[in-house]
């Protein structure tokens, strides 16, 4: 990008930001006419924002959810902030090449890319790895009846959880027993929709890959690819922000002892664990500085690192 682009770049953002807001307030005040109206009320009385799920589904989650929830943030920052380094990033000064040798040797070359791309590669990886690990232990154990609607009835139910959040009159599900059933399609749309997206955009965009699959670009362009994947990361993004936003001003301390401590009270288990784990990742995203990352990546791979050149005295 030129440096001419950055400032009206910025100069457009409080616009935005403040379009954004008006947004909201009309969003909200639509929502509380319709919800306190008497068709609201008869609507919601109809209604009132559960989750259709097979009976027998049992309450609580079991302690792999948490885990695998709280890595899965972790992942998907790297991920997120690599992405959005090459998306933004200028001409690259390091570069990664795969050594071909031993088992990974390949009849073609390696090629190279450069160490933000390597980066977001190892950051996706383990992204995808846990998340294909939740798909298998939640068809295994049940869990998925949570989050995969069941019901065509779950279309009005999440209009209902829609209208009630839009108006600020939360859904008062137990998220313990019941997702609302706008939590269900979202939850939903992130795992099974969103996540083969991603990783499938991603992989006809990858270099290496990119070169072999051009017999898809009649159907499947590398434009439409890396605009997709692009914006399959801005859902992300928006859903985890919506999330984190819900989750703590919904009940922070009950919500949280749900997905970091498993357990239904109030007690600060579920805030202590939430707290450490955010000094852990402030931790490691300072530990990886650029030269933690060239040693990381030096062990699986050459890495040419070129210094950029200071400018000229004036």
């Amino acid at each position: 990008m030129s440096a001419e682009a950055v400032p009206g770049e910025r100069r457009r953002w409080p616009w935005f930001a403040a379009a954004l807001l008006v947004l909201a307030v009309v969003v909200v005040v639509i929502a509380r006419v319709i919800r306190f109206s008497e068709v609201g009320e008869a609507f919601l009385e109809v209604y009132p924002g559960h989750a259709p799920q097979p009976a027998g589904v049992a309450a609580g989650f079991p302690a792999w959810a948490a885990w695998q929830h709280g890595l899965n943030a972790v992942f998907l920052l790297f991920t997120v902030r690599s992405g959005w380094r090459i998306h933004r990033g200028g001409r690259p000064s390091t570069f990664w090449t795969r050594r071909n040798d031993g088992r990974l040797r390949t009849a073609n070359p390696p090629i190279r890319i450069a160490i933000d791309l390597w980066s977001h590669y190892v950051a996706d990886t383990l992204w995808v790895l846990n998340g294909v690990l939740f798909v298998v232990l939640a068809a295994v154990s049940g869990h998925w009846a949570r989050i995969v609607p069941t019901d065509w009835a779950v279309v009005p139910q999440a209009i209902s959880a829609g209208l009630q959040y839009a108006s600020l009159a939360w859904p008062t599900e137990d998220g313990w027993v019941n997702y609302n059933a706008l939590q269900q399609l979202s939850y939903f749309l992130v795992v099974y929709v969103a996540g083969p997206i991603a990783v499938l955009t991603g992989l006809r965009a990858a270099p290496g890959f990119a070169a072999r699959l051009r017999p898809l670009d009649r159907w499947f362009p590398l434009r439409t690819a890396k605009t997709a994947h692009r914006w399959t990361m801005w859902f992300l993004v928006g859903f985890t922000v919506v999330h984190v936003f819900l989750v703590l001003a919904t009940g922070a301390v009950r919500n949280l002892n749900h997905m970091y401590a498993v357990r239904d009270d109030q007690s600060p288990a579920g805030v202590i664990v939430f707290a450490v784990s955010l000094v852990l990742t402030a931790g490691l995203v300072l530990a990886l500085r650029p030269p933690v990352v060239r040693w990381f990546a030096g062990r699986t791979g050459t890495v040419l690192h070129r210094p950029p050149r200071a400018s000229p005295p004036r």
